[in-house]
């Protein structure tokens, strides 16, 4: 967004701010209720609206704990058709729960995946279902006051520090920064694999951490492209000329320069953030492939993306086509990793511990 727009804007940007600052200020004077329960409840969020990374964090998170035989990982289901309280199954689908959720069930069958617009709602309905549930994970829910976590991870993306950023409209943020002072952790995403300590110390004193504060620096890891098709051992090629990149997430930009690296032209279709395909869009995406003038070809997207166009009307149209998509992972920079992990399981256990 242009300087000037975001000057234009600045007025919008402050009230918004300002509401939200009014709605955190009764949360913290305890006029509006912030429940808190008596299990593990870590929040996974960011100030920004999307593209910060949740997703991969909190499948870190998930295979950190996997020892805990009753985890559970809750989110709102963005993007679903369905409303309430749901828990996810083998036979679920993005419409019912959302791409995300459905990513994490087809993950991790053995975690219960459950989704609620009321978070509170929905960790007391987990509770109730299962009663030897130990953790819940929050998918998105820095801004959900209603449940008080008892561990709140904050995400900021490398490339758009939210202390570079402005409130909505004229910028990406849903408060003002100072609300990144609620954060136990702070994590800078998607920073270079090499990352030196001079842009560690220089993001430091940008993003002023309280003294409660802990920072880590963590980077994306890239697993090579698998097929769409379950069960197929379809390999990606070694050699390709042309590569079709669909994308419908909030930032695509980590991706694209690592395809650009497998492919000697690298050709986008970007959608918005959680698209819904339909069979126009794939008519658009086939077409846009068949016209590529290279029989060294590939089509390339996202492990979210995969969840929306491998719904039953689409798939078929898919069928023997070179579709692969990217699964990735995070890792953190140095002893950041031993820190991270070392906070969020001392957290874990010592609530088990009180619990």
């Amino acid at each position: 967004m242009g300087k000037f727009y975001q000057v234009l804007l600045a007025p919008l940007s402050f009230l918004f701010g300002l509401f939200m600052q009014i709605r955190n200020c009764l949360f913290d004077l305890k006029i509006l209720p912030s429940k808190s329960f008596e299990i593990p409840v870590l929040s996974v969020g960011n100030l920004s609206y999307g593209g910060t990374g949740k997703t991969p964090m909190v499948e870190y998170l998930v295979m950190l704990l996997k020892p805990s035989p009753a985890l559970s990982i809750l989110s709102r289901g963005y993007g679903r058709e369905s409303k309430g309280f749901i828990v996810a199954n083998k036979r679920s689908n993005v419409k019912y729960i959302g791409d995300e959720s459905l990513q994490y069930q087809k993950k991790f069958p053995e975690v219960r995946v459950a989704v609620d617009e009321q978070r509170k709602r929905g960790i007391t309905l987990l509770l109730q279902k299962f009663p030897d549930l130990e953790v819940v994970l929050l998918d998105d829910a820095f801004q959900h006051r209603y449940v008080k976590p008892g561990l709140s991870i904050l995400l900021t993306d490398y490339h758009q520090l939210y202390s570079e950023d402005y409130v909505l409209p004229s910028g990406t943020l849903r408060e003002f920064r100072r609300g990144a002072g609620r954060a136990d952790i702070l994590v800078v995403t998607k920073t270079p694999k090499v990352f030196s300590p001079i842009s560690r110390r220089r993001i430091l004193e940008e993003l002023h951490p309280a003294s409660h504060q802990v920072v880590c620096f963590s980077y994306i890891k890239y697993s090579e492209p698998i097929h769409f098709q379950e069960g197929t051992e379809v390999p990606f090629p070694e050699k390709v000329t042309n590569c079709l990149l669909i994308t419908g997430i909030a930032n695509p930009y980590p991706l694209r320069e690592h395809m650009e690296r497998k492919c000697s032209e690298l050709v986008t279709m970007s959608f918005p953030d959680h698209h819904p395909y339909n069979e126009k869009d794939v008519e658009m995406i086939l077409k846009k492939f068949n016209d590529l003038p290279t029989q060294k070809k590939v089509m390339v997207t996202t492990e979210k993306d995969l969840m929306r166009l491998k719904s039953p009307e689409l798939c078929t149209k898919f069928r023997n086509m070179p579709l692969f998509y990217v699964p990735i992972e995070i890792d953190f920079h140095g002893k950041d990793k031993e820190i991270f992990d070392k906070k969020i399981i001392n957290y874990v256990e010592k609530s088990k511990r009180n619990h």
